[in-house]
């Protein structure tokens, strides 16, 4: 497929492909015509910068311009990281659900040791927004792990992107009852018009 419009969506932490909103998108997006792949990322109870980033990076091979990301909270700090390492090349954009820099606490230390180095090992954000200059984030204001206003001026300080907070969505999770997510579609096709 030359220059074919290609988007990958990247679940969350204990995400799976067929989970929530991820389906419909699949399926809306190939309605316009973008060939998409919804991988299951790799050991998702206990990702991995390491491995979620070679992950991506391996499924995208040569990026460009007709590259567009959707990732869902895990999912957007695997993009982020992916992104500032491409050295020089662009992608379309990227779609950030429930995306984070800080969570709220969380209670076992298990679940403290996986989140621990996507929290604390820096990101390049010259280096992200170097890579494109459309990158949504979209966030809840009844989000159970991801607090609005910290996350909405963190991101708004690193990378100034379009922000949209979504009314009662929760964590945009399967588990949130999230089937849909007209507000995805609408950017990606803004983005890929």
């Amino acid at each position: 497929m030359e220059n074919a419009k290609r988007v990958y969506i990247i679940h969350g932490w204990d995400g799976y492909p067929e989970e929530g909103w991820f389906p419909w998108a699949k399926s809306e997006l190939e309605k316009r015509d973008f060939v998409v792949d919804v991988p299951g990322m790799p050991h998702p109870d206990t990702p991995t910068i390491d491995d979620w980033v070679g992950k991506l990076a391996e499924l995208v091979g040569e990026p460009d311009e007709q590259t567009y990301l959707i990732g869902h909270s895990m999912g957007c700090q695997t993009i982020l990281r992916y992104l500032a390492s491409l050295n020089g090349k662009k992608i379309g954009g990227a779609v950030l659900v429930a995306g984070f820099f800080e969570l709220v606490p969380l209670e076992s230390d298990e679940e403290k040791a996986v989140v621990k180095p996507w929290l604390t090992i820096p990101i390049d954000f010259a280096k992200v927004k170097a890579a494109t200059r459309n990158i949504t984030v979209i966030l809840s204001d009844n989000d159970e792990w991801v607090p609005l206003n910290r996350n909405k001026k963190l991101f708004d300080e690193r990378l100034a992107p379009n922000i949209i907070v979504e009314h009662g969505k929760g964590h945009f999770s399967g588990s949130s009852g999230i089937k849909e997510l007209p507000v995805v579609l609408q950017t990606i096709e803004r983005y890929s018009a």
